[in-house]
């Protein structure tokens, strides 16, 4: 007889409540829990699809009080076909080229992120990160992790994207660009090519985080069309060509 040890069971910790960083006014909780172990990476899996995000071995969903704003977005890569806008991105992008590189901070990373928060999110506790907190977001990862560079002709880094790979898809964890090339729109182009690097894979999905109709910096997540949100416990199709209230989430027969 094969003995096999008991399963440690997985613990779920609430945090204490903080000021939200997307709805002015409103307070932030999360539940969290450890990603370690031999089955970290299934567990990762399981995690996702109930709408978890991944911050070093932890990993987190929003429980706040009497607010369900951040909603868990995704993007069907075999349903996805990209607008006009984004078109026009990709053509204007041609030239920028992505490469996957192992999860190591380096200084060049360092110094694009700094400026990135700085031009972007100077208020935010990402701008105050030392090169230490950098490496420790990128390198302290219990699962399959690279991080896409995104260089011009010249071999300038102009972007980032820190990725996590799944058992069903992609999923972005944090991306950063050049705050100078704004007009560019190099964060919807990295959406653009994870998807495409999805497809190439023969992954389902492309997670994109939380989507925040209310919250600027968010509610781009929805443009992406058609998508899928996580609402009552089911990944539903989000349509329509508008960005509705959750509300008015329409699921898709068939």
């Amino acid at each position: 007889m094969t003995y096999k040890a008991p399963r440690r069971p997985q613990f779920f910790y609430t945090t204490a409540p903080l000021p939200c960083p997307y709805v002015e006014g409103r307070t932030e909780r999360k539940v969290v829990t450890e990603i370690t172990g031999p089955d970290a990476e299934k567990l990762h899996d399981r995690l996702s699809r109930a709408g978890f995000r991944r911050s070093h071995n932890i990993a987190y969903a929003p429980v706040c009080p009497g607010c369900q704003a951040c909603v868990p977005i995704r993007i069907p890569v075999a349903l996805f076909q990209p607008d006009r806008t984004q078109r026009r991105i990709l053509r204007a992008n041609t030239l920028i080229d992505g490469f996957e590189v192992p999860p190591r901070a380096t200084a060049e990373q360092f110094q694009l992120f700094q400026r990135y928060q700085q031009a972007r999110h100077g208020e935010g506790d990402m701008a105050t990160m030392s090169f230490y907190d950098y490496r420790a977001m990128v390198e302290d990862t219990p699962i399959e992790t690279f991080v896409v560079e995104f260089r011009d002709p010249d071999d300038r880094l102009v972007g980032a994207c820190l990725t996590d790979r799944l058992g069903d898809g992609l999923s972005a964890v944090y991306s950063f660009f050049a705050p100078e090339l704004s007009a560019r729109s190099l964060g919807t182009y990295m959406v653009l090519w994870l998807v495409e690097r999805a497809r190439q894979l023969g992954l389902d999905y492309a997670y994109l985080g939380y989507w925040v109709a209310e919250s600027p910096k968010m509610s781009y997540k929805a443009r992406f069309r058609p998508s899928e949100v996580l609402v009552c416990g089911t990944w539903r199709l989000l349509t329509g060509t508008e960005t509705p209230p959750l509300q008015r989430v329409r699921e898709t027969a068939g």
